[in-house]
């Protein structure tokens, strides 16, 4: 890339970053940091909470591919404008409605919205605008979006206490359509004439990649270890205040806490792009995983020494934060590069329907066994996530 072009392209980049960090903080973290306060206003128990994430994952992972393919088409632009509208209409309903079922259509269209505006789409548009220099530029989204739970979490705790739950809501919606919607049509706009200008077109697709991608047991495998952490991760981020506030930490420390999950998750991308080749893909990967397998041994141990909250938020954030990135790479690697947009986008479904189930399963987890349940099933689950992915590495 010239420096002219970069000038223009990191200019859309950055905006496209900002973009999905106030998307992910507005919608998927919303909820977390202000499920206090929602509790205080509505009263309901946390599995009817629960159930409208849940739905919304599942319609996300339902229409996965749909988006994709769209994007294929042309239409990730018109995606990345007009989802984000209808996320912001979705997070508004939350704020209003009175009643569970007016709580899960706001997911609902959440759900269907968040399917074709988040990082899935958001990186297939960046890679058929940019290229070769698609690699930096999703980088750069990932490193700023890792800052969505440093804001969504303080934001949240401010605004609950100012407003309720559900002014918090508000507050949430109006932010995503008055603040991210004018950052994607500038983007859109620049990296469409960037397009046009260096003549970049669609590689063509592979025809029966992902057909022989799923007879191979290491497509069951990367899918199966990523789902495990993902559960992890969502039940963890879900129901982190309640876990940390159970710790000894009071509601502020609670957030002050759950926020140093973004920067842990920034500070572990930008380790692993300052070691470049000097570490393998696999190391990473096991480190990553056992990043989040000590973390679970330090919320356990926080019962009796408070402060390790921040440790497990570090070591938590970081080893999440590494998968993100090392996830795709890792399919490339050991599933080819032929088809790699439908191979990986068959692969984002596994963590998706894990997300989805995420609420529902931690909610479970403290009605059946309280918080000493959560920690030693999320404990377990990125154990289990640790032993797939080094059968699966030993093999390749």
């Amino acid at each position: 890339m010239t420096p002219e072009a970069d000038s223009g392209d990191a200019a859309a980049v950055w905006l496209l970053a900002l973009g999905q960090t106030l998307l992910y903080a507005g919608s998927y973290y919303s909820f977390p940091a202000l499920l206090p306060a929602l509790e205080a206003d509505l009263g309901w128990t946390k599995a009817t909470f629960a159930a409208g994430p849940t739905l919304g994952f599942l319609i996300m992972a339902g229409l996965t591919l749909w988006s994709g393919r769209l994007v294929d088409r042309g239409f990730g632009g018109e995606l990345l404008i007009w989802a984000p509208l209808m996320v912001a209409g979705g997070v508004l309903l939350l704020g209003l409605v009175r009643s569970p079922l007016g709580w899960n259509l706001g997911w609902a269209i959440i759900g269907v919205a968040q399917a074709a505006c988040l990082y899935e789409t958001c990186f297939a548009f960046l890679t058929r605008r940019l290229g070769g220099d698609a690699r930096a530029a999703i980088t750069r989204v990932t490193l700023v979006a890792g800052f969505a739970g440093t804001l969504a979490f303080p934001l949240g705790h401010v605004l609950g206490q100012a407003f309720g739950g559900q002014g918090g809501m508000l507050v949430f919606a109006a932010m995503i359509a008055g603040m991210v919607v004018p950052m994607n049509v500038i983007a859109v706009v620049r990296l469409r004439r960037k397009a046009r200008v260096a003549g970049l077109a669609r590689p063509a697709d592979a025809p029966g990649a992902l057909r022989r991608a799923l007879a191979k047991p290491a497509f069951w495998a990367i899918s199966g270890a990523v789902a495990l952490i993902w559960l992890n991760h969502g039940i963890l981020l879900t129901y982190v205040l309640v876990l940390f506030q159970d710790r000894g930490a009071g509601p502020a420390l609670a957030a002050t806490a759950a926020a140093c999950v973004g920067p842990a998750q920034v500070a572990g991308r930008l380790a692993l792009l300052m070691a470049g080749a000097r570490i393998s893909t696999a190391t990473a990967t096991l480190a990553s995983l056992a990043s989040v397998v000590v973390a679970g041994g330090l919320l356990w141990a926080a019962g009796a020494a408070m402060p390790l909250i921040f440790a497990f938020a570090v070591l938590q954030g970081a080893g999440a934060g590494l998968l993100s990135i090392l996830r795709p790479v890792l399919v490339a690697e050991t599933l080819g590069r032929d088809g790699f947009g439908a191979i990986s986008g068959a692969v984002a479904i596994a963590p998706i329907l894990a997300s989805a189930a995420a609420p529902s399963v931690g909610a479970a987890l403290l009605a059946m066994g309280g918080t000493p349940a959560v920690y030693a099933a999320t404990w377990l689950m990125a154990l289990a996530g640790l032993a797939t992915a080094a059968l699966l590495l030993r093999r390749v």
